[in-house]
């Protein structure tokens, strides 16, 4: 069951450069430093080997883990939830094969995508800065922009592209719930202290 204490921080998976192991470590490390939530994001991995991944995290992690895009993964390994995008599955059909109680997260980046996003527990919106970290994430809309879709929203909206700690403040006067990070947490030397940090910054 979705509560908006779960988006403070979200630590967003970044590649098996360390393996499944190196992966779940970095991933620990982020949550003891405060992350509220971990999404399991690997574009260039196979069914067989999200699931096995996504297996791995759901038993270690002691906060929810969410699969992005992929309903059929989340499903499969037990996860808490999904979080899809405007070319994936609909939150209304995703409701429709999801037990009671799966967290439903949407990505929204524009007003057309507003819509589509109904039903969902939380949405990410962004990118609000410019990112690197996702090829198709489209150009930073900024936190102005930002605000103007969470209120469209009407649900806990999360920040996310090009985050670091000094950026959180205004987002989070902004309206924000939360933030959703990549490259800033679990590409960082040091998940824990990353993740302390941004926490720290979101005064959750």
């Amino acid at each position: 069951m979705f509560d908006s204490h779960m988006v403070p921080v979200v630590a967003i998976t970044d590649d098996l450069r360390d393996g499944r192991d190196g992966l779940v470590a970095r991933a620990l490390g982020a949550v003891r430093g405060g992350a509220t939530m971990v999404q399991l994001r690997l574009k260039d991995a196979d069914a067989r080997t999200l699931v096995e991944v996504a297996c791995a995290l759901v038993v270690a992690m002691p906060v929810p883990v969410v699969v992005n895009d992929r309903v059929d993964v989340a499903l499969a390994a037990r996860a808490a939830g999904v979080h899809v995008g405007a070319d994936d599955l609909p939150v209304d059909a995703v409701r429709r094969i999801a037990p009671p109680g799966f967290i439903v997260g949407a990505s929204v980046g524009c007003d057309a995508e507003v819509a589509g996003a109904r039903g969902a527990d939380y949405v990410g919106i962004g990118p609000v800065y410019a990112t690197v970290s996702k090829r198709d994430a489209g150009s930073a809309i900024g936190v102005a922009e930002f605000e103007r879709l969470a209120r469209a929203c009407g649900v806990p909206a999360v920040a996310i592209g090009g985050i670091t700690p000094e950026r959180v403040p205004p987002l989070m006067a902004a309206g924000a719930s939360g933030v959703a990070v990549i490259r800033a947490i679990l590409s960082a030397a040091d998940p824990e202290a990353a993740a302390r940090a941004m926490r720290h910054a979101t005064g959750a």
